[in-house]
């Protein structure tokens, strides 16, 4: 095992995990925020992580490039509630796997993940609008309830526009009154 790698993985998803905690923070919603990725230390997603640590993007698609899919992916997002893709299930109206409206708490935990996402990833070179510009290349391609991407792209815009202190304290406020969206 390349210990530079082990060091850079686990340096990289700590300081992710950390940043996450804090934005969940601001949020109000610490207590969910302190279990934020914990699977990521699990022997099925670091021993993957470390192999295919690169230090610039998800260690995941290294291991999609070598495998065709990524196991470790499998393993986190059947276990985190804060990917949407976590949120899927049989329709017996339409016989497929259809997409589920996400409950709000772990919409704003999927925000948060973005945006400390975008801290990790861009460094100094992040601005508010970054997130925002990550989501809209995926768009058409998401498998995700329409509601909950509506939800979560005007989560993004309002960061991208107003800025991380006025989007906060705007979901502070919107979790203090609502149950959903």
């Amino acid at each position: 095992m390349n210990f530079e790698h082990l060091k850079g993985h686990f340096s990289t998803i700590t300081r992710h995990r950390h940043m996450v905690i804090y934005h969940c923070a601001k949020a109000g919603i610490l207590w969910q925020g302190l279990g934020h990725d914990l699977s990521k230390y699990c022997p099925e997603e670091f021993l993957p992580g470390v192999r295919c640590y690169q230090g610039t993007r998800s260690p995941n698609e290294q291991e999609r490039i070598e495998r065709g899919y990524s196991q470790a992916w499998l393993h986190h997002k059947g276990r985190n509630k804060h990917h949407f893709e976590y949120w899927t299930d049989y329709d017996p109206k339409t016989r497929r796997i259809e997409p589920v409206k996400m409950p709000l708490r772990y919409v704003i935990e999927m925000f948060c993940d973005r945006v400390a996402a975008g801290k990790i990833y861009n460094g100094d070179k992040y601005t508010d609008a970054d997130p925002l510009a990550y989501y809209m290349k995926g768009k058409t391609h998401r498998f995700i309830h329409p509601e909950t991407a509506a939800f979560l792209e005007r989560l993004l815009r309002m960061l991208s526009v107003k800025g991380e202190d006025y989007t906060f304290a705007w979901i502070r406020w919107y979790l203090e009154r609502h149950d959903t969206y």
